[in-house]
């Protein structure tokens, strides 16, 4: 009998362990998060780049005493972005990618983004749910530049697929509202030239666009207008508008007051291309759309991921007609409507 009832409490025991293990995991995760933006902040990855070192060799290329710099280089190890063979480390196949620099598929800058402004502004999410009050406030200039890098980072995947999914020979004149530094409208430049484009963001954002593009020389086909896409007219003649990455910004009725702004102030049969991470009708997926709903609560104190189903309502109310809805890369998608 005594064997039988230890039986069951280790299965007991077991399945509890199991339970907890999932919440200590996510309860925890604010650790990795903090040792890979430190990791990357001091240069890590970077000075891993070459091949293996030793933690003295990294140490003094860093310029961090070595015991420290064993911290986060095993922690790294650990998280499965630098691997250890004896004394030595070096890049696993992720950091080598993303991280060390040395390709143009580089999320250093989203990294510190979310190292200098999310994480700091995270610790007022509870704030932010209880009152809707948003937890980052007017950014002086560098860290608007570290922000518009850093989305510009995380973005670059759709903005380079968005070029070949739809088909931009039918436009001559593309407006992006809310075109942040301009990354969109360069890809779509690149892959399609004979385009004339006009971005339009409020003025601080506007000011680095001009600074990034001023020696692009794709900047002639290009003009940047300041404003605010609620109070200010929206520029006229353009076939076709693009808003990425604003949507999820703002709350269901600002959405819907954006949506009839733009349709009361263009043309019949413009087209207006929709990027976001769009999620299904029960907000769960894709799993990071999500979790970056916090994300887009705290910069704006409304924001929310927001699924298809609910912009095409928004949409159909508004004068628009859902023409299609496709993927672009990784979570984001791409929805596609004209005027009624």
């Amino acid at each position: 009998m005594d064997i039988i009832v230890k039986f069951y409490q280790h299965k007991e025991a077991s399945r509890d362990q199991y339970h907890t293990d999932s919440i200590f995991q996510v309860a925890s995760g604010f650790m990795a998060s903090k040792h890979l933006y430190v990791a990357n902040e001091v240069g890590l990855f970077k000075h891993l780049a070459d091949g293996p070192v030793t933690l003295d060799e990294l140490s003094q290329r860093i310029g961090v005493p070595c015991h420290n710099i064993r911290v986060l280089a095993d922690a790294m190890v650990v998280i499965g972005f630098v691997e250890r063979q004896g004394d030595s480390y070096q890049n696993g196949p992720v950091a080598s990618t993303f991280l060390s620099g040395r390709t143009a598929a580089d999320l250093r800058p989203l990294l510190r983004f979310w190292n200098k402004i999310s994480y700091p502004a995270w610790v007022h999410l509870e704030e932010t749910i209880r009152t809707s009050r948003p937890a980052v406030g007017h950014l002086e200039e560098e860290l608007t530049k570290i922000v518009s890098e850093g989305v510009e980072a995380l973005t670059s995947g759709a903005a380079m697929a968005l070029r070949m999914i739809h088909d931009f020979r039918q436009h001559r004149r593309v407006l992006d509202l809310g075109g942040g530094t301009g990354s969109f409208l360069v890809a779509l430049l690149r892959q399609h030239q004979g385009l004339e484009a006009t971005l339009f963001d409020v003025p601080d954002v506007a000011a680095i666009a001009r600074q990034r593009l001023a020696s692009n020389p794709l900047m002639k086909h290009v003009k940047i207008v300041e404003g605010d896409i609620f109070k200010d007219p929206i520029p006229p003649e353009h076939d076709v508008i693009l808003v990425a990455n604003v949507v999820h910004l703002l709350s269901p009725a600002h959405n819907r007051e954006l949506l009839r702004r733009i349709r009361e102030q263009i043309a019949n049969k413009t087209r207006l291309l929709l990027v976001d991470l769009w999620t299904d009708p029960t907000h769960t997926q894709p799993t990071f759309g999500a979790l970056l709903a916090g994300e887009f609560m705290i910069a704006s104190g409304e924001g929310a991921s927001y699924g298809v189903e609910e912009m095409r309502v928004w949409l159909q109310e508004n004068g628009w007609r859902v023409l299609e809805h496709k993927s672009l890369a990784g979570p984001a998608s791409l929805i596609v409507a004209e005027t009624a």
